[in-house]
């Protein structure tokens, strides 16, 4: 039986791709922390993928790392180690980040190297566009309720 190293701190929805829009799909992200003592027992067998127990410790925290709900876990290098968190922190990043910080930071992980979206015309018959910070338009239909 293995024990987890994580503790569950909060879980929000979030816009499932980093951006708000009418009729997004939603997305619960999970924070997942680590204690400040996990890896302090000798060698550290979580240096690989936490941050440094030397200089990451505040709030009681080593570290955060934020998940999606059912993210694997395991790797070759550790059972306890996520195979794609979306963000981690040390504990001292968390302890010292605002609120709209932290949520601009993980809208960026959502949003996974996709371009920033920057407006949503609604437009007279009812149809919407995306408008995205690379000139990119995506067509998303009309809004629910107000088909002609």
């Amino acid at each position: 039986m293995s024990v987890s190293i994580y503790a569950t701190l909060w879980a929000l929805q979030f816009p499932k791709f980093g951006q708000y829009y009418l009729d997004c799909d939603w997305v619960t992200v999970v924070a997942q922390g680590v204690l400040d003592h996990v890896g302090g027992e000798g060698a550290d067998p979580y240096e690989s993928f936490l941050p440094s127990l030397s200089t990451s410790v505040a709030g009681g925290l080593r570290a955060v790392v934020f998940v999606e709900p059912g993210a694997p876990k395991g790797t070759s290098r550790c059972a306890q180690e996520y195979e794609a968190p979306l963000l981690v922190l040390s504990g001292a990043e968390y302890a010292s980040a605002s609120f709209t910080a932290l949520h601009a930071r993980l809208c960026d992980a959502l949003r996974a190297g996709r371009p920033r979206l920057v407006a949503e015309a609604l437009q007279a018959d009812s149809r919407r566009r995306l408008l995205f910070e690379d000139g990119s338009v995506v067509d998303v239909g009309s809004r629910p309720g107000r088909e002609n």
